[in-house]
């Protein structure tokens, strides 16, 4: 996939080190990337400096997986970061076998999908699959899929729901306004590289006035601690775990290639075959590298892709310096409190206009595709099984079957696999050679 890029800085263009910094910095403040390990450390049982080490863990894979991807596997402009989509299935596995076996199961499907993208099976699949016009309905599904998350990640946190819901707005509404200045100024790009960063300096100081932020963790955490391999034992393989997880590495891969095509509809770079291959393997390597050092899936980042969106600067320098940062959080506890330390509802704020962006996006490719009965039927279809998978309810998903139990917990999943089916067995008709009209009237 081949379009017009709207960036003011492209992909390959170099950009000096401070601003590299800085806007690596903004991609890494805008990204949740703490909550999935912090939910699964807490779930599989870790406690305290466990706890911590794991979120450290995290951290500094992602920021590996990232640098791979970005300089020599895919070499786009996209963060990988903990994958949302496994997280059931890890919880339940961790929690009931250890998590010698959660990491266990991880190994043989980042194997699978390494060898997936060095067989060039994957590409293939994806030329015939998921068409532009696809892939802007499953860039639509993961921007609706993700909205509920971010407006309930304001509301749902504990402590003060008015104080949270102030300081989340204040974030978006500062990031709109900011959005708004980039389109009335085009030819300014101050407001294109520092939006993001003002949403959320904004949204925390709200917070602080309204006595919601605490810094003062920071002060008793240390300043290094140097990563580990196998830091919680010696991973173990279980048959069924491992299994059950290579079914769901291929949603994740799925999910992602969302993602890969929302980032090749921004900066109008070429989602060639061979650059599918790459990227795929440097998934594989990235979710190997999750899970040596402790257990986290990853995935390319969709808020990533809506960040870039908003500052129009595609550059592959910043997201190497995003990477960066993320592995110097990683053997530095003391900079990852202060990151941790941004309020959850101002995240969320900034998280939800990023969905906006990532809808908007969907749109602009579909809108390329003629509307003609088929196309309505897949867009229609896959959407609203999308959203229909967001709304049901826990116990009912608790009641399903395992297998099915994991797939429908994603809506991005279903909705994209769902208009990827459609796309194949929904064929297309013919067009019908016109017929001469007075061949068809009768005489009179």
């Amino acid at each position: 996939m081949e379009g017009k890029s709207e960036l003011i800085v492209s992909v390959n263009e170099k950009i000096s080190l401070g601003k590299a910094l800085f806007l690596g910095l903004q991609h890494v403040l805008s990204m949740d990337l703490y909550i999935m390990p912090l939910i699964l450390g807490e779930a599989i049982g870790l406690t305290g400096g466990d706890l911590s080490f794991f979120l450290q863990m995290s951290f500094f894979a992602c920021g590996i997986a990232t640098i791979l991807q970005t300089l020599i596997f895919m070499k786009y402009p996209i963060v990988q970061g903990p994958s949302y989509v496994p997280l059931g299935a890890l919880c339940a596995i961790g929690a009931t076998m250890g998590v010698s076996v959660m990491i266990g199961s991880l190994i043989p499907g980042a194997i699978m999908i390494i060898l997936l993208g060095i067989c060039k099976g994957f590409s293939k699949f994806i030329k015939r699959a998921i068409p532009p016009f696809i892939g802007g309905i499953i860039i639509l599904i993961v921007g609706i899929s993700l909205t509920p998350t971010a407006a309930t990640g304001i509301i749902s946190t504990e402590g003060d729901l008015g104080a949270n819901v102030i300081s989340g707005l204040t974030a978006a509404v500062v990031l709109i306004v900011c959005m708004v200045l980039q389109y009335k100024l085009k030819n300014n790009k101050i407001f294109h590289m520092i939006s993001v960063i003002l949403a959320l300096i904004a949204g925390t100081l709200v917070a602080c006035f309204m006595g919601t932020t605490d810094f003062s963790t920071v002060s008793d955490t240390s300043w290094f601690k140097f990563p580990e391999f196998f830091h919680f034992g010696i991973p173990k393989f279980e048959l069924k775990s491992c299994i059950l997880m290579v079914f769901i590495y291929l949603i994740v891969l799925l999910d992602t290639t969302g993602t890969w095509i929302t980032i090749s509809a921004i900066t109008g770079e070429e989602l060639s075959d061979k650059r599918i291959d790459r990227a795929t393997i440097g998934e594989g390597v990235g979710c190997l590298v999750g899970s040596l050092f402790g257990g986290i899936p990853m995935t390319g980042y969709s808020s990533n892709a809506g960040v870039l969106a908003i500052t129009k600067i595609g550059s592959r320098m910043a997201i190497t310096a995003g990477g960066i940062i993320l592995m110097l959080l990683g053997v530095c506890p003391k900079l990852m409190a202060v990151i941790s330390c941004i309020p959850a509802p101002v995240v969320n704020g900034v998280f939800a206009v990023v969905c906006i962006l990532l809808i908007s996006n969907g749109i602009k490719i579909i809108q390329n595709e003629p509307l003609n009965e088929r196309s309505s039927l897949i867009i229609g279809i896959s959407v609203v099984t999308a959203v229909a998978t967001i709304v049901i309810p826990q116990e009912v998903l608790n009641a399903m079957p395992q297998f099915l139990n994991y797939f429908m917990s994603s809506g991005t999943a279903v909705g994209a696999t769902i208009a990827v089916l459609l796309q194949l067995f929904l064929p297309e008709r013919k067009k019908r050679a016109q017929v001469k009209v007075e061949k068809t009237l009768p005489d009179q």
